[in-house]
């Protein structure tokens, strides 16, 4: 299965959060995103993470890389941001 992870440190998450839910509609217009996980990280709330599930990669660059996301990443306070894509090798088991 195919992934976007994407890590986030933002000025403020309160500013950040509602700018991120609006690329919901967006991104499942893709066609591709299936849906995802954010977290943050337990001693910096300004320290995201998120994976995203995707059908295809190539759904995952073209999303990533449109106005849309990068206009985005201008007004919502991003302070730095990475982009991984990633192919599920096998899940692991405790």
């Amino acid at each position: 299965m195919p992934y976007n992870l994407v890590r986030v440190k933002v000025a403020d998450y309160a500013k950040w959060k509602p700018i991120f839910d609006q690329l919901s509609a967006p991104r499942k217009a893709s066609g591709g995103a299936k849906g995802g996980t954010l977290f943050r990280d337990e001693k910096d709330p300004n320290d995201i993470t998120i994976l995203i599930e995707w059908d295809k990669l190539e759904d995952a660059h073209k999303f990533v890389e449109s106005e849309t996301v990068k206009e985005a990443v201008k007004k919502s306070g991003v302070v730095k941001i990475d982009f991984y894509f990633l192919n599920e090798v096998e899940k692991i088991k405790t």
